[in-house]
C-alpha cells in the first residue's frame, strides 16, 4: 500500500491544489505575504502525512508526524481566517 491510497492524503492534496488557485488571486501584498505563509502550511500538512506514513511501523514517530500534521492544518485555518477577517 502507499500512502497515496490515504484518502486523508488525497484529501490534503486536494486542498493544497486548491488553495493555491485561490491564492493566486490575493493582491500582491497578500500573495507574497500571507499567501506564501498558507502555501507552506498547507503543504506541511500534506508532508507530514507522507513522513508518518513513512514510520508508521514506528508507532511514536507515526503519531508525533500525524500531530504536526494537525498542527499545520490549525496553522493554516488561522491563516485563512485572518484573510476573511481583513478581507
Amino acid at each position: 500500500m502507499s500512502y497515496k491510497k490515504l484518502q486523508i492524503w488525497e484529501l490534503s492534496r486536494t486542498l493544497v491544489i486548491d488553495i493555491h488557485e485561490m491564492l493566486l488571486k490575493l493582491p500582491s501584498h497578500e500573495k507574497f505575504e500571507e499567501g506564501s505563509q498558507i502555501r507552506r502550511s498547507m503543504k506541511s500538512v500534506k508532508s507530514n502525512i507522507v513522513e508518518g506514513y513513512g514510520r508508521r511501523r514506528y508507532k511514536n514517530d507515526y503519531i508525533k508526524f500525524i500531530v504536526y500534521a494537525l498542527a499545520s492544518n490549525d496553522e493554516t485555518t488561522d491563516h485563512l481566517e485572518t484573510l476573511f477577517e481583513t478581507k
